[in-house]
């Protein structure tokens, strides 16, 4: 049987597996919600039961990739069918008894488990497909396909690309081949990447489902709570009432902010998901051309039991990052739009534009200031302190000290500057580092960490071993070498049962090579008299004797 995460694999079957990873999405995000307590357990024992939880889940849909993988295509794809359809029914039923809920509201089951039913319907499908084709080879209306090839087509058809010449003149590519994404029609993601990929997408969805049932849940209390704090203001006799204002007017501002950052947030954590597939594709391109340079030094020797388990982990891993990098990033650019609120718009709502805008000139006047000096030490070091090019091809100039007294000068003066200077740099090194790292936390495939402190990354280190993995078992050139192999011993096998078949079935003794050799040849002569009338004679071997009696058999 075939493990469901495979290698490789036929479209259909690796959309299948991704399809059927799709299914468990509920189930998955209902361990991940409610954190999987039907039982009252110790805090201690909580990652055990989690553990139980996530083997029940795997257990109940292990059938659907039995099914899938299995090569007795007929009874696999009735079991399967029955299978799928007593999860659609079963599913189907549970959302027309119980639409609504309590989480939710009305409805709740639909936002739910459609995306379930949906997976299951093509389930339904796709073993409807794989049984009239079975059926059809069966009543022998149709070939019996071949096993599936250790060679892929799409590996053989990449080898060969590599053995062609580069033609001389690249054919003009789109602005979305050059700029997003150029397809390679000679590379097939895994059914893992695919499968990792389809329940990501699902998960994120019913993510943001709960994620915006819970603002409505703090939107109301917040709502109960403006009210109460409102009554107490009341009661005092109106005493802090401006203080009553802002604090409602940061609540409203708060709430529209998070709704409107739900779509921003969403789409870039989509925008990953594919980003992801097209950096799986170019990082493995790379380490099939043997070029590591992209990776860690730490990383161009990962070890063997380390890559195995991070293929284990990857998927998991991927779409918990993905999770809670949208939980991050929207947490991120809430804040940032709150910041633009009161820096520019509540300023002109409360007709204090002109103030807004005085305070925004003398920042940016002040920024533009700073970056000024920097930008004209750069142009006095490059006019006065450095020596002329030495050839006219040079792109600039070399690094030779010119004016060296009025250089160190020049370093003196500006030493008490560059102090004050570098507390707003550090500052903005921290800023920036913050901004950098929640923006991209959620993509697995690059650090976060500082050069050096790469090993600390753990969703790093999950995506280089599972790249290692995938490299060492399906790099083109090599399983194109081990199929030659494979094949030219095969043929070679295949010729000496088919030429000397009979040789194997006498029970007397092995006869020698110089022996069957002159068998063969007797055979041929004997079988093509004209022949023996061209064939060399050897003198002092008896080879005249033998010459004439073949004439002489052949005559009579």
């Amino acid at each position: 049987m075939i493990v469901p995460l495979d290698f490789v694999g036929t479209f259909s079957n690796r959309w299948s597996y991704g399809v059927a990873f799709g299914a468990t999405a509920n189930k998955v995000m209902f361990l991940f919600s409610e954190g999987y307590q039907p039982l009252r357990v110790p805090q201690w024992a909580q990652a055990f039961v989690l553990l139980i939880g996530g083997i029940e889940v795997g257990l109940s849909h292990f059938p659907f990739f039995a099914c899938l993988s299995s090569e007795f295509g007929l009874v696999s794809s009735v079991l399967g069918f029955s299978y799928s359809l007593v999860w659609f029914v079963v599913t189907t039923l549970y959302i027309i008894q119980c639409p609504h809920g309590q989480f939710v509201g009305n409805y709740e089951t639909v936002m739910f488990y459609w995306p379930s039913l949906l997976c299951l319907a093509f389930l339904l499908g796709r073993f409807l497909h794989i049984f009239v084709k079975s059926l059809r080879v069966h009543l022998g209306w149709e070939l019996q396909m071949e096993e599936k090839p250790f060679l892929e087509v799409h590996q053989a058809e990449h080898v060969k690309r590599l053995l062609r010449k580069c033609p001389l003149q690249e054919r003009n590519k789109s602005w979305f081949q050059t700029r997003i994404y150029e397809w390679d029609p000679y590379f097939q993601f895994p059914s893992r990447m695919i499968g990792t990929i389809v329940l990501a997408f699902i998960c994120l969805y019913l993510f943001i489902v709960i994620e915006f049932c819970v603002f409505v849940y703090v939107r109301d209390e917040l709502d109960v709570f403006e009210g109460e704090l409102e009554s107490y203001i009341t009661s005092m006799n109106q005493t802090g009432s401006p203080v009553l204002l802002q604090v409602k007017e940061l609540i409203n501002i708060t709430k529209e902010v998070w709704v409107v950052t739900i779509l921003p947030a969403s789409l870039t954590c989509v925008s990953y998901l594919f980003h992801i597939l097209a950096c799986y594709r170019k990082h493995i391109k790379r380490l099939w051309a043997g070029d590591k340079h992209f990776l860690p030094l730490k990383f161009h020797n990962p070890s063997s039991s380390e890559s195995v388990v991070a293929i284990a982990r990857y998927s998991g891993w991927q779409i918990a990052y993905i999770l809670w990098g949208y939980l991050i990033i929207h947490v991120m650019q809430s804040l940032c739009g709150l910041a633009i609120m009161y820096s520019l718009v509540l300023p002109v709502i409360h007709h204090q534009a002109l103030e807004m805008l005085r305070g925004l000139g003398i920042g940016i006047l002040t920024v533009s200031i700073v970056l000024g000096l920097m930008v004209l030490q750069v142009w006095i070091a490059t006019s006065f302190f450095l020596q002329p090019k030495m050839g006219t091809d040079d792109k600039q100039k070399p690094l030779a000290l010119n004016n060296r007294r009025a250089f160190h000068n020049f370093n003196y003066f500006l030493f008490f500057y560059n102090v004050l200077l570098g507390l707003g740099a550090c500052l903005s090194r921290l800023f920036i580092s913050c901004v950098l790292g929640t923006w991209l936390i959620a993509r697995i495939d690059r650090t976060i960490l500082q050069s050096g402190y790469e090993r600390a990354d753990m969703g790093f280190s999950a995506w280089i071993g599972m790249l290692y993995v995938d490299h060492y078992h399906t790099n083109p050139v090599l399983v194109s070498f081990c199929h030659i192999l494979i094949t030219s011993h095969r043929e070679r096998r295949l010729q000496q049962t088919i030429k000397y078949w009979y040789l194997n079935q006498s029970a007397g003794p092995r006869l020698s090579a110089r022996s069957r050799t002159r068998w063969l040849l007797l055979q041929t002569l004997i079988n093509n008299p004209e022949l023996v009338r061209l064939r060399k004679s050897r003198p002092g071997l008896g080879s005249q004797e033998f010459t004439q009696i073949l004439l002489t058999c052949s005559e009579s």
